[in-house]
């Protein structure tokens, strides 16, 4: 050959598969040029990015099919990637001001709405174990009769105060 062209027993080799990569350097060349974010783009540049951006894939899908194994599941959806982005302190960091669609929020309950601990270490009351007291308060111009509470046949007008240890429910029966 004069060093035109090709030569004819070589196969072509991709960038992606010189650098290593999964992911596709010619596209991500493509796009930054054709996104205009410079006048011209070197060569290293969409190795290096897509570099990047494969690493940052392959950390939240570690994650979150991390997140989904926890679930006892075999599918990744929005939910097992909002708990894997959140629970990485990086990650959160890097995706702060981004919402994912379908992904719930972290389970988190305030430590002062927790049952206050005593010096033995157990709780001082359970919600589902005290037992709640009622009261039934009759209106001043209706007869002092009251049915049952736990029936709710109520046929008087009045006010129905439900109490347990940690609240104070009030209805209006009319």
């Amino acid at each position: 050959m004069s060093g035109r062209g090709k030569a004819s027993g070589k196969k072509a080799v991709s960038r992606s598969a010189k650098a290593g990569l999964q992911f596709p350097v010619g596209r991500i060349a493509r796009y930054l040029k054709a996104g205009k974010y410079a006048t011209r783009v070197g060569a290293g540049a969409p190795v290096y990015l897509a570099a990047v951006l494969e690493y940052l894939a392959a950390e939240v899908l570690e994650l979150a099919g991390n997140a989904s194994r926890d679930n006892k599941k075999t599918r990744i959806v929005p939910r097992h990637i909002q708990l894997a982005v959140r629970n990485d302190e990086e990650l959160s960091k890097l995706l702060g001001n981004v919402t994912i669609a379908a992904g719930g929020v972290l389970p988190n309950i305030h430590s002062v709405l927790l049952p206050k601990k005593t010096g033995g270490g157990k709780a001082t009351a359970d919600l589902f174990q005290t037992t709640p007291s009622f009261r039934f308060i009759m209106s001043s111009d209706q007869p002092p009769q009251t049915q049952t509470f736990m029936g709710l046949g109520f046929y008087a007008a009045g006010l129905l105060v439900f109490e347990t240890e940690f609240s104070v429910l009030l209805f209006v029966l009319f």
